[in-house]
């Protein structure tokens, strides 16, 4: 077979779909040649794809479906999200298609019909992915209460602008709700409506709504959630992940960016301030949470203990 003619540079580093690449010009024929991988009815690509981001890997699988988005592990993927990885093959997508569309089979793709409403579908980098909240609601098929709460509480906290270069949540508490009352029936339904009592605005990560859980479950009172601390002449200083300002004692997790060297600075110059300020810090690290968490717990309770705190208090 005679060596293929080089295709456009668009073509040459990312899956494509059959129909965009005969209205750029290319032949049948330079489709069918042994260069092109096909990834399935209508879809092509010159080069291995794992290594290239979702939205790229994703997008000619839902371009060459009528009616179809992104869901459940891929929109949360796309979205951002905490999620569970999904086992075995990484090349697989998750679409959603509307009750009453026509049945699709095709590699790579897991298909879920169901209820489907036109405001429960967005468009992200040009490819149409399931909402925040509407996502959250089809993980509820396969992910714990736990991790749920988790995703909830990503979706409703407060981004900060500077890092995330947004400043207006995924979706609000209510949204979350609506999706539950919408969808009656819906498999996970039960865990929806155990998750969202207990989502709440202004945890920063998995681990912190983790904590959070641990906290709450063992009787403790409930922190409040990356909440500035103010001294006495009203300057604000840093902001915890978890707090309690009557008994002046703040939580921080620290994650594994913790051992950067110039991140050491800044949590002893934090541990200065809390002292200084008259707070007790309680650090709390990846360790701390084995076993549900115990010894986290058990550091909280002593703190808040030593700091005047009783159970019924």
């Amino acid at each position: 077979m005679k060596t293929a003619r080089p295709l456009p540079n668009k073509f040459q580093d990312r899956p494509f779909t059959v129909g965009e690449a005969g209205r750029a010009g290319i032949t049948s024929k330079r489709l069918r040649h042994r260069s092109l991988t096909a990834l399935g009815r209508g879809i092509r690509a010159a080069s291995p794809t794992a290594e290239l981001p979702l939205s790229i890997r994703v997008r000619p699988f839902i371009e060459v479906n009528e009616r179809c988005a992104a869901s459940h592990l891929t929109a949360a993927e796309l979205l951002n999200l905490p999620r569970r990885r999904r086992k075995g093959v990484s090349e697989m997508y998750d679409v959603i298609r509307p009750e009453g569309a026509a049945h699709l089979n095709r590699p790579h793709v897991i298909v879920h019909r169901m209820k489907l409403y036109d405001d429960e579908v967005t468009v992200l980098d040009g490819i149409p992915v399931t909402t925040p909240e509407r996502t959250w609601l089809d993980m509820a098929e396969m992910l714990t209460v736990d991790e749920l709460v988790a995703m909830g509480d990503s979706c409703v906290r407060v981004p900060r602008p500077e890092l995330e270069g947004r400043d207006q949540p995924l979706c609000a508490l209510a949204d979350l709700q609506r999706m539950i009352d919408r969808h009656k029936g819906k498999r996970g339904l039960r865990k929806a409506k155990e998750a969202i009592r207990l989502i709440r605005v202004g945890s920063d990560s998995p681990q912190e709504t983790q904590l959070r859980l641990a906290i709450v479950r063992s009787g403790l009172p409930e922190p409040a959630l990356n909440v500035p601390i103010f001294s006495n002449d009203g300057r604000r200083h840093h902001e915890p992940d978890l707090s309690y300002e009557k008994y002046r004692v703040g939580i921080e997790y620290e994650g594994e960016h913790h051992g950067d060297e110039l991140q050491i600075e800044r949590d002893i110059a934090r541990s200065e301030c809390y002292s200084a300020l008259g707070w007790t810090e309680v650090r709390i690290s990846k360790r701390h949470m084995l076993n549900d968490g115990k010894a986290a717990v058990a550091k909280v309770r002593s703190a808040l203990v030593q700091a005047g705190w009783r159970p019924g208090r």
